[in-house]
This record gives C-alpha cells, sequence and structure tokens, in this order.
C-alpha cells in the first residue's frame, strides 16, 4: 500500500510494482495495456526505478505516454522522490529491421479484430474493416467510419493495420493521426523537404488516418492531402480514414474531399446498446484476467451508456482497488467506480415519445414524418430525435425510420442541434425536461 513521504518501505521489487500497477490502474486507466502484467522491475539505483518491457513496441508506448504517470506511481508507493526509466530492449538478431515498420506504427496490441465486440451498433463498420484488411485496395475504397468518441473507430483502423501486417509483412502501412499529417506537412514546408514528404506518403501501400474531421479550416494541408489521396487511389492503394461526424459534416473541408471521402464506403457507428455493452464488459474483463459477478457486469451496462472507452475505464478502475484492498470485484466496490445509474424505463417506444411531443407542440404525427421543414415541425422532430437517442436503446437507423425513413445522420445532427440548442435556451430545456419527466418520471441526464 502507500506510504507516508520520508518512510521507505522494505518491499521486493515484485510487491513494488504490482502496488505501482494497482495505482496506474486506479488513477490513470487511460494509459493502462494489457501487457502491463509482463513488464518487470529492476531494483532501485541511486534514485531510479527501471521498468523492462518485452520489445520495441511497449518500450515506444511507453516512453512516449507514461513516464509521468509511472514516475507518480513509484513515488506514492515507496514514500520516495523517485523517478521511472525504461530500458530498451535489445535488438533481436539481424532481421530485426523487417519489424521496425510496424513498432513505428504506435499500435495497441490489444486493438485486433479477435477483441472486438460486435453490435447492431458496429456491425457493417466490422464486416468493411475485415474485408478492407483482407484486400486491401479492392474493397471500399477509400473506407470512411464515423462514430462519436470511444466507439471504436480507432480500435477497427488498428485493427486493419494488425491484419494487413500478419499477412502482408512487405506491405508499407501508415497510420497516424490527421494531426501529425498537418504537423509532418509545415514542418516539411519549412525545411524545404516537401519531395520527400511527398515520397513517404505517396508510396504507402496503406494509408490509414485517424480524426480526419481535424484537417478542416487547414487549406494547404487540405490540398496537399486530396492529391496525395489522388495518387493512392488511383494506384489502388488502400485508404482508411476514421472522424466523429460524416463527411458532409465536416466544416469548410472542400467539397472535391467530402466527394472523394464518399467514394468507397461510409460507416457509422453508433453507441452500443445494453446487450452488447454487457458483452463488452464481460471481454474487457476476461482479456484483463478480471472475473466480474454477473450482478456487477449488468450495473455496469446500465451505468455507463455513453461509450466503450468508459466502460474499460471503469473495469481498469475496478482491478485497480480490488488489487488495492486485496479482494475480489463486489457490488460495493462497484459502486465506488460508478455513480449508480439513472433509472430510465427501457421498455419506452419512439411511439410514447411521438404521441407526447406532438401533444405538447400541438402538431400531427404525420408532420413530423413529412418532408416539411418549417421551424413549427423541424424542432418537435428534432426533439423527438433527441429523446429517442436518450431514453430508448433504439440505433440511429431505427430512430430515423421512424420520420419518413430518414437516415442516421439525420438523426446525428438532430441531436447535437437539440444539446446545443438546451445550454443556452433555458425555455427550451425546461420544455424538454417537462416532457422527459411526463415519460419517465426523472429529468433528463
Amino acid at each position: 500500500m502507500r506510504t507516508e513521504p520520508g518512510k521507505p518501505k522494505k518491499t521486493t521489487a515484485l510487491q513494488t510494482w504490482q502496488e505501482m500497477l494497482a495505482f496506474l490502474r486506479l488513477n490513470h486507466s487511460e494509459l493502462v495495456r494489457n501487457w502491463f502484467d509482463q513488464l518487470q522491475i529492476k531494483d532501485f539505483d541511486r534514485g531510479y526505478v527501471t521498468i523492462v518491457p518485452a520489445n520495441p513496441t511497449q518500450y515506444t508506448y511507453l516512453q512516449n505516454q507514461c513516464i509521468g504517470a509511472f514516475s507518480e506511481a513509484a513515488q506514492a508507493v515507496t514514500g520516495r522522490l523517485v523517478a521511472v526509466t525504461f530500458e530498451r530492449p535489445g535488438l533481436m538478431g539481424e532481421n530485426h529491421y523487417s519489424l521496425a515498420p510496424l513498432d513505428q506504427l504506435m499500435l495497441n496490441e490489444e486493438n485486433v479484430f479477435g477483441n472486438f465486440v460486435v453490435g447492431p451498433c458496429n456491425k457493417l463498420a466490422n464486416a468493411a474493416s475485415i474485408a478492407v484488411a483482407r484486400e486491401p485496395g479492392k474493397r471500399y475504397n477509400p473506407l470512411f467510419i464515423f462514430g462519436s468518441v470511444g466507439l471504436g473507430k480507432t480500435h477497427l483502423l488498428q485493427a486493419i493495420c494488425h491484419e494487413i501486417h500478419q499477412h502482408r509483412s512487405e506491405a508499407n502501412i501508415i497510420y497516424i493521426s490527421s494531426e501529425t499529417f498537418v504537423n509532418h506537412f509545415v514542418e516539411a514546408v519549412e525545411m524545404g523537404t516537401v519531395h520527400e514528404f511527398r515520397c513517404r506518403y505517396r508510396s504507402s501501400d496503406v494509408l490509414v488516418i485517424d480524426d480526419v474531421q481535424f484537417l478542416a479550416n487547414k487549406d494547404a494541408s487540405q490540398e496537399e492531402f486530396f492529391h496525395t489521396f489522388n495518387c493512392l487511389y488511383q494506384a489502388q492503394k488502400q485508404i482508411v480514414l476514421s472522424s466523429d461526424r460524416p463527411p458532409n459534416e465536416i466544416e469548410t473541408l472542400t467539397e472535391r474531399l467530402i466527394s472523394r471521402f464518399s467514394w468507397g464506403l461510409v460507416s457509422g457507428i453508433d453507441k452500443p446498446c445494453y446487450e452488447t455493452r454487457m458483452a463488452i464488459i464481460r471481454k474487457k474483463a476476461k482479456l484483463k484476467g478480471l472475473e466480474l459477478p454477473e450482478d456487477v457486469v449488468s450495473f455496469l451496462a446500465r451505468a455507463i451508456e455513453s461509450n466503450t472507452r468508459e466502460l474499460e475505464g471503469a473495469i481498469t478502475k475496478l482491478q485497480g482497488l480490488a488489487m488495492l484492498d486485496g479482494q475480489g470485484v463486489t457490488m460495493e466496490l462497484a459502486q465506488q467506480v460508478v455513480p449508480e445509474p439513472r433509472i430510465v424505463n427501457w421498455d419506452l417506444s419512439i411511439d410514447q415519445i411521438v404521441e407526447t411531443v406532438t401533444r405538447h407542440f400541438n402538431v400531427k404525427v404525420t408532420e413530423l414524418q413529412s418532408k416539411r421543414r418549417t421551424k413549427t415541425i423541424t424542432l418537435p422532430r428534432q426533439i423527438c430525435m433527441y429523446l429517442a437517442r436518450k431514453l430508448t436503446r433504439r440505433s440511429l437507423e431505427e430512430i430515423g425510420g421512424h420520420f419518413g425513413g430518414r437516415d442516421h445522420s439525420t438523426v446525428l445532427h438532430a441531436t447535437k442541434t437539440i444539446a446545443a440548442l438546451i445550454e443556452t435556451d433555458l425555455n427550451l430545456r425546461a420544455n424538454i425536461e417537462s416532457i422527459a419527466k411526463s415519460l419517465t418520471g426523472n429529468r433528463l441526464a
């Protein structure tokens, strides 16, 4: 356990590492990876704790992301003002250069297709990703995956990279964020190395770019990416992109890029339903070697509705608490990590929401389902979609189907519009709160 500053403990290196790991899981769950259990700790040497990773990929991740968190853990556990260093693994044999391209991608070893939980919310995106990984450049080029934070976009992008590298180790894969692409381009312009920059990106066999929405408002970078895209596409090289919204909703993105992003397949990922969340929790807990009682699984699935990342963070914190307390996971422990979920009537139907909203705003159901776009019709329609997303398990497609067959992007737009409006329009917020309370008996969270 933790020790007061100035009172160092006499413990073995293994005990120190176990307590550090518990601290990290509790306080820095977003950084923790399953392979942390494989890490080894060396004895203290002149105020340093040396951690030994198993391979260059682990070393790169630790060196770039974890120094501060690991030092904090070491100081909390030992009570000493110590720092953490990571020992670079030895290179294995003369052929180690063949591993370098994958190491440089900074992929999470857990983000493979086998660890991705498939449900109605992500079935198409998963199937398309597998197809792309098996036949890069031939199916769905480009593949564009969009969805809110923490729903699995990055997992699928990295799974594609893992799969292609496993079966085509010679493939030149580039996996980066759009921000990195922009930074590389700006640096190339400043240093006069634009030719080298273009050769690097346009010679790739697979170009995977995460969070492409950050190209917005960057005209020169968009121009450069447009030509890079054309070059790769014409050479039948695979392009995979992700964003938090569909191409046509990325502000200030040029029309020609919007068009090209839609040439292949555009697939959205929705919030996971209750059953999918339970499956995700079981999968994540199994990967971490953590046994969860079914009541805890059900509790977490009800309490955390937003995204997979929050579910994983809760499981990691649970594991850290259980390790610190030297006990198994219980409901009491779970309630320390996650507040009691608000009670929602999951049997609520979209028809009930529509009936209540239309009565409140004095409009007809047929008007909401029509193509009319007057404000008196558009606002109640968007409120219906917003409440359906908040209060039911229905997918974007199912919600859109209740309103004249509108697609998922329309539902997403409506949800974002109402969420933004209620932040500034207190009268509208009060109206929506009143509707939600009449439907569920609870205030809207």
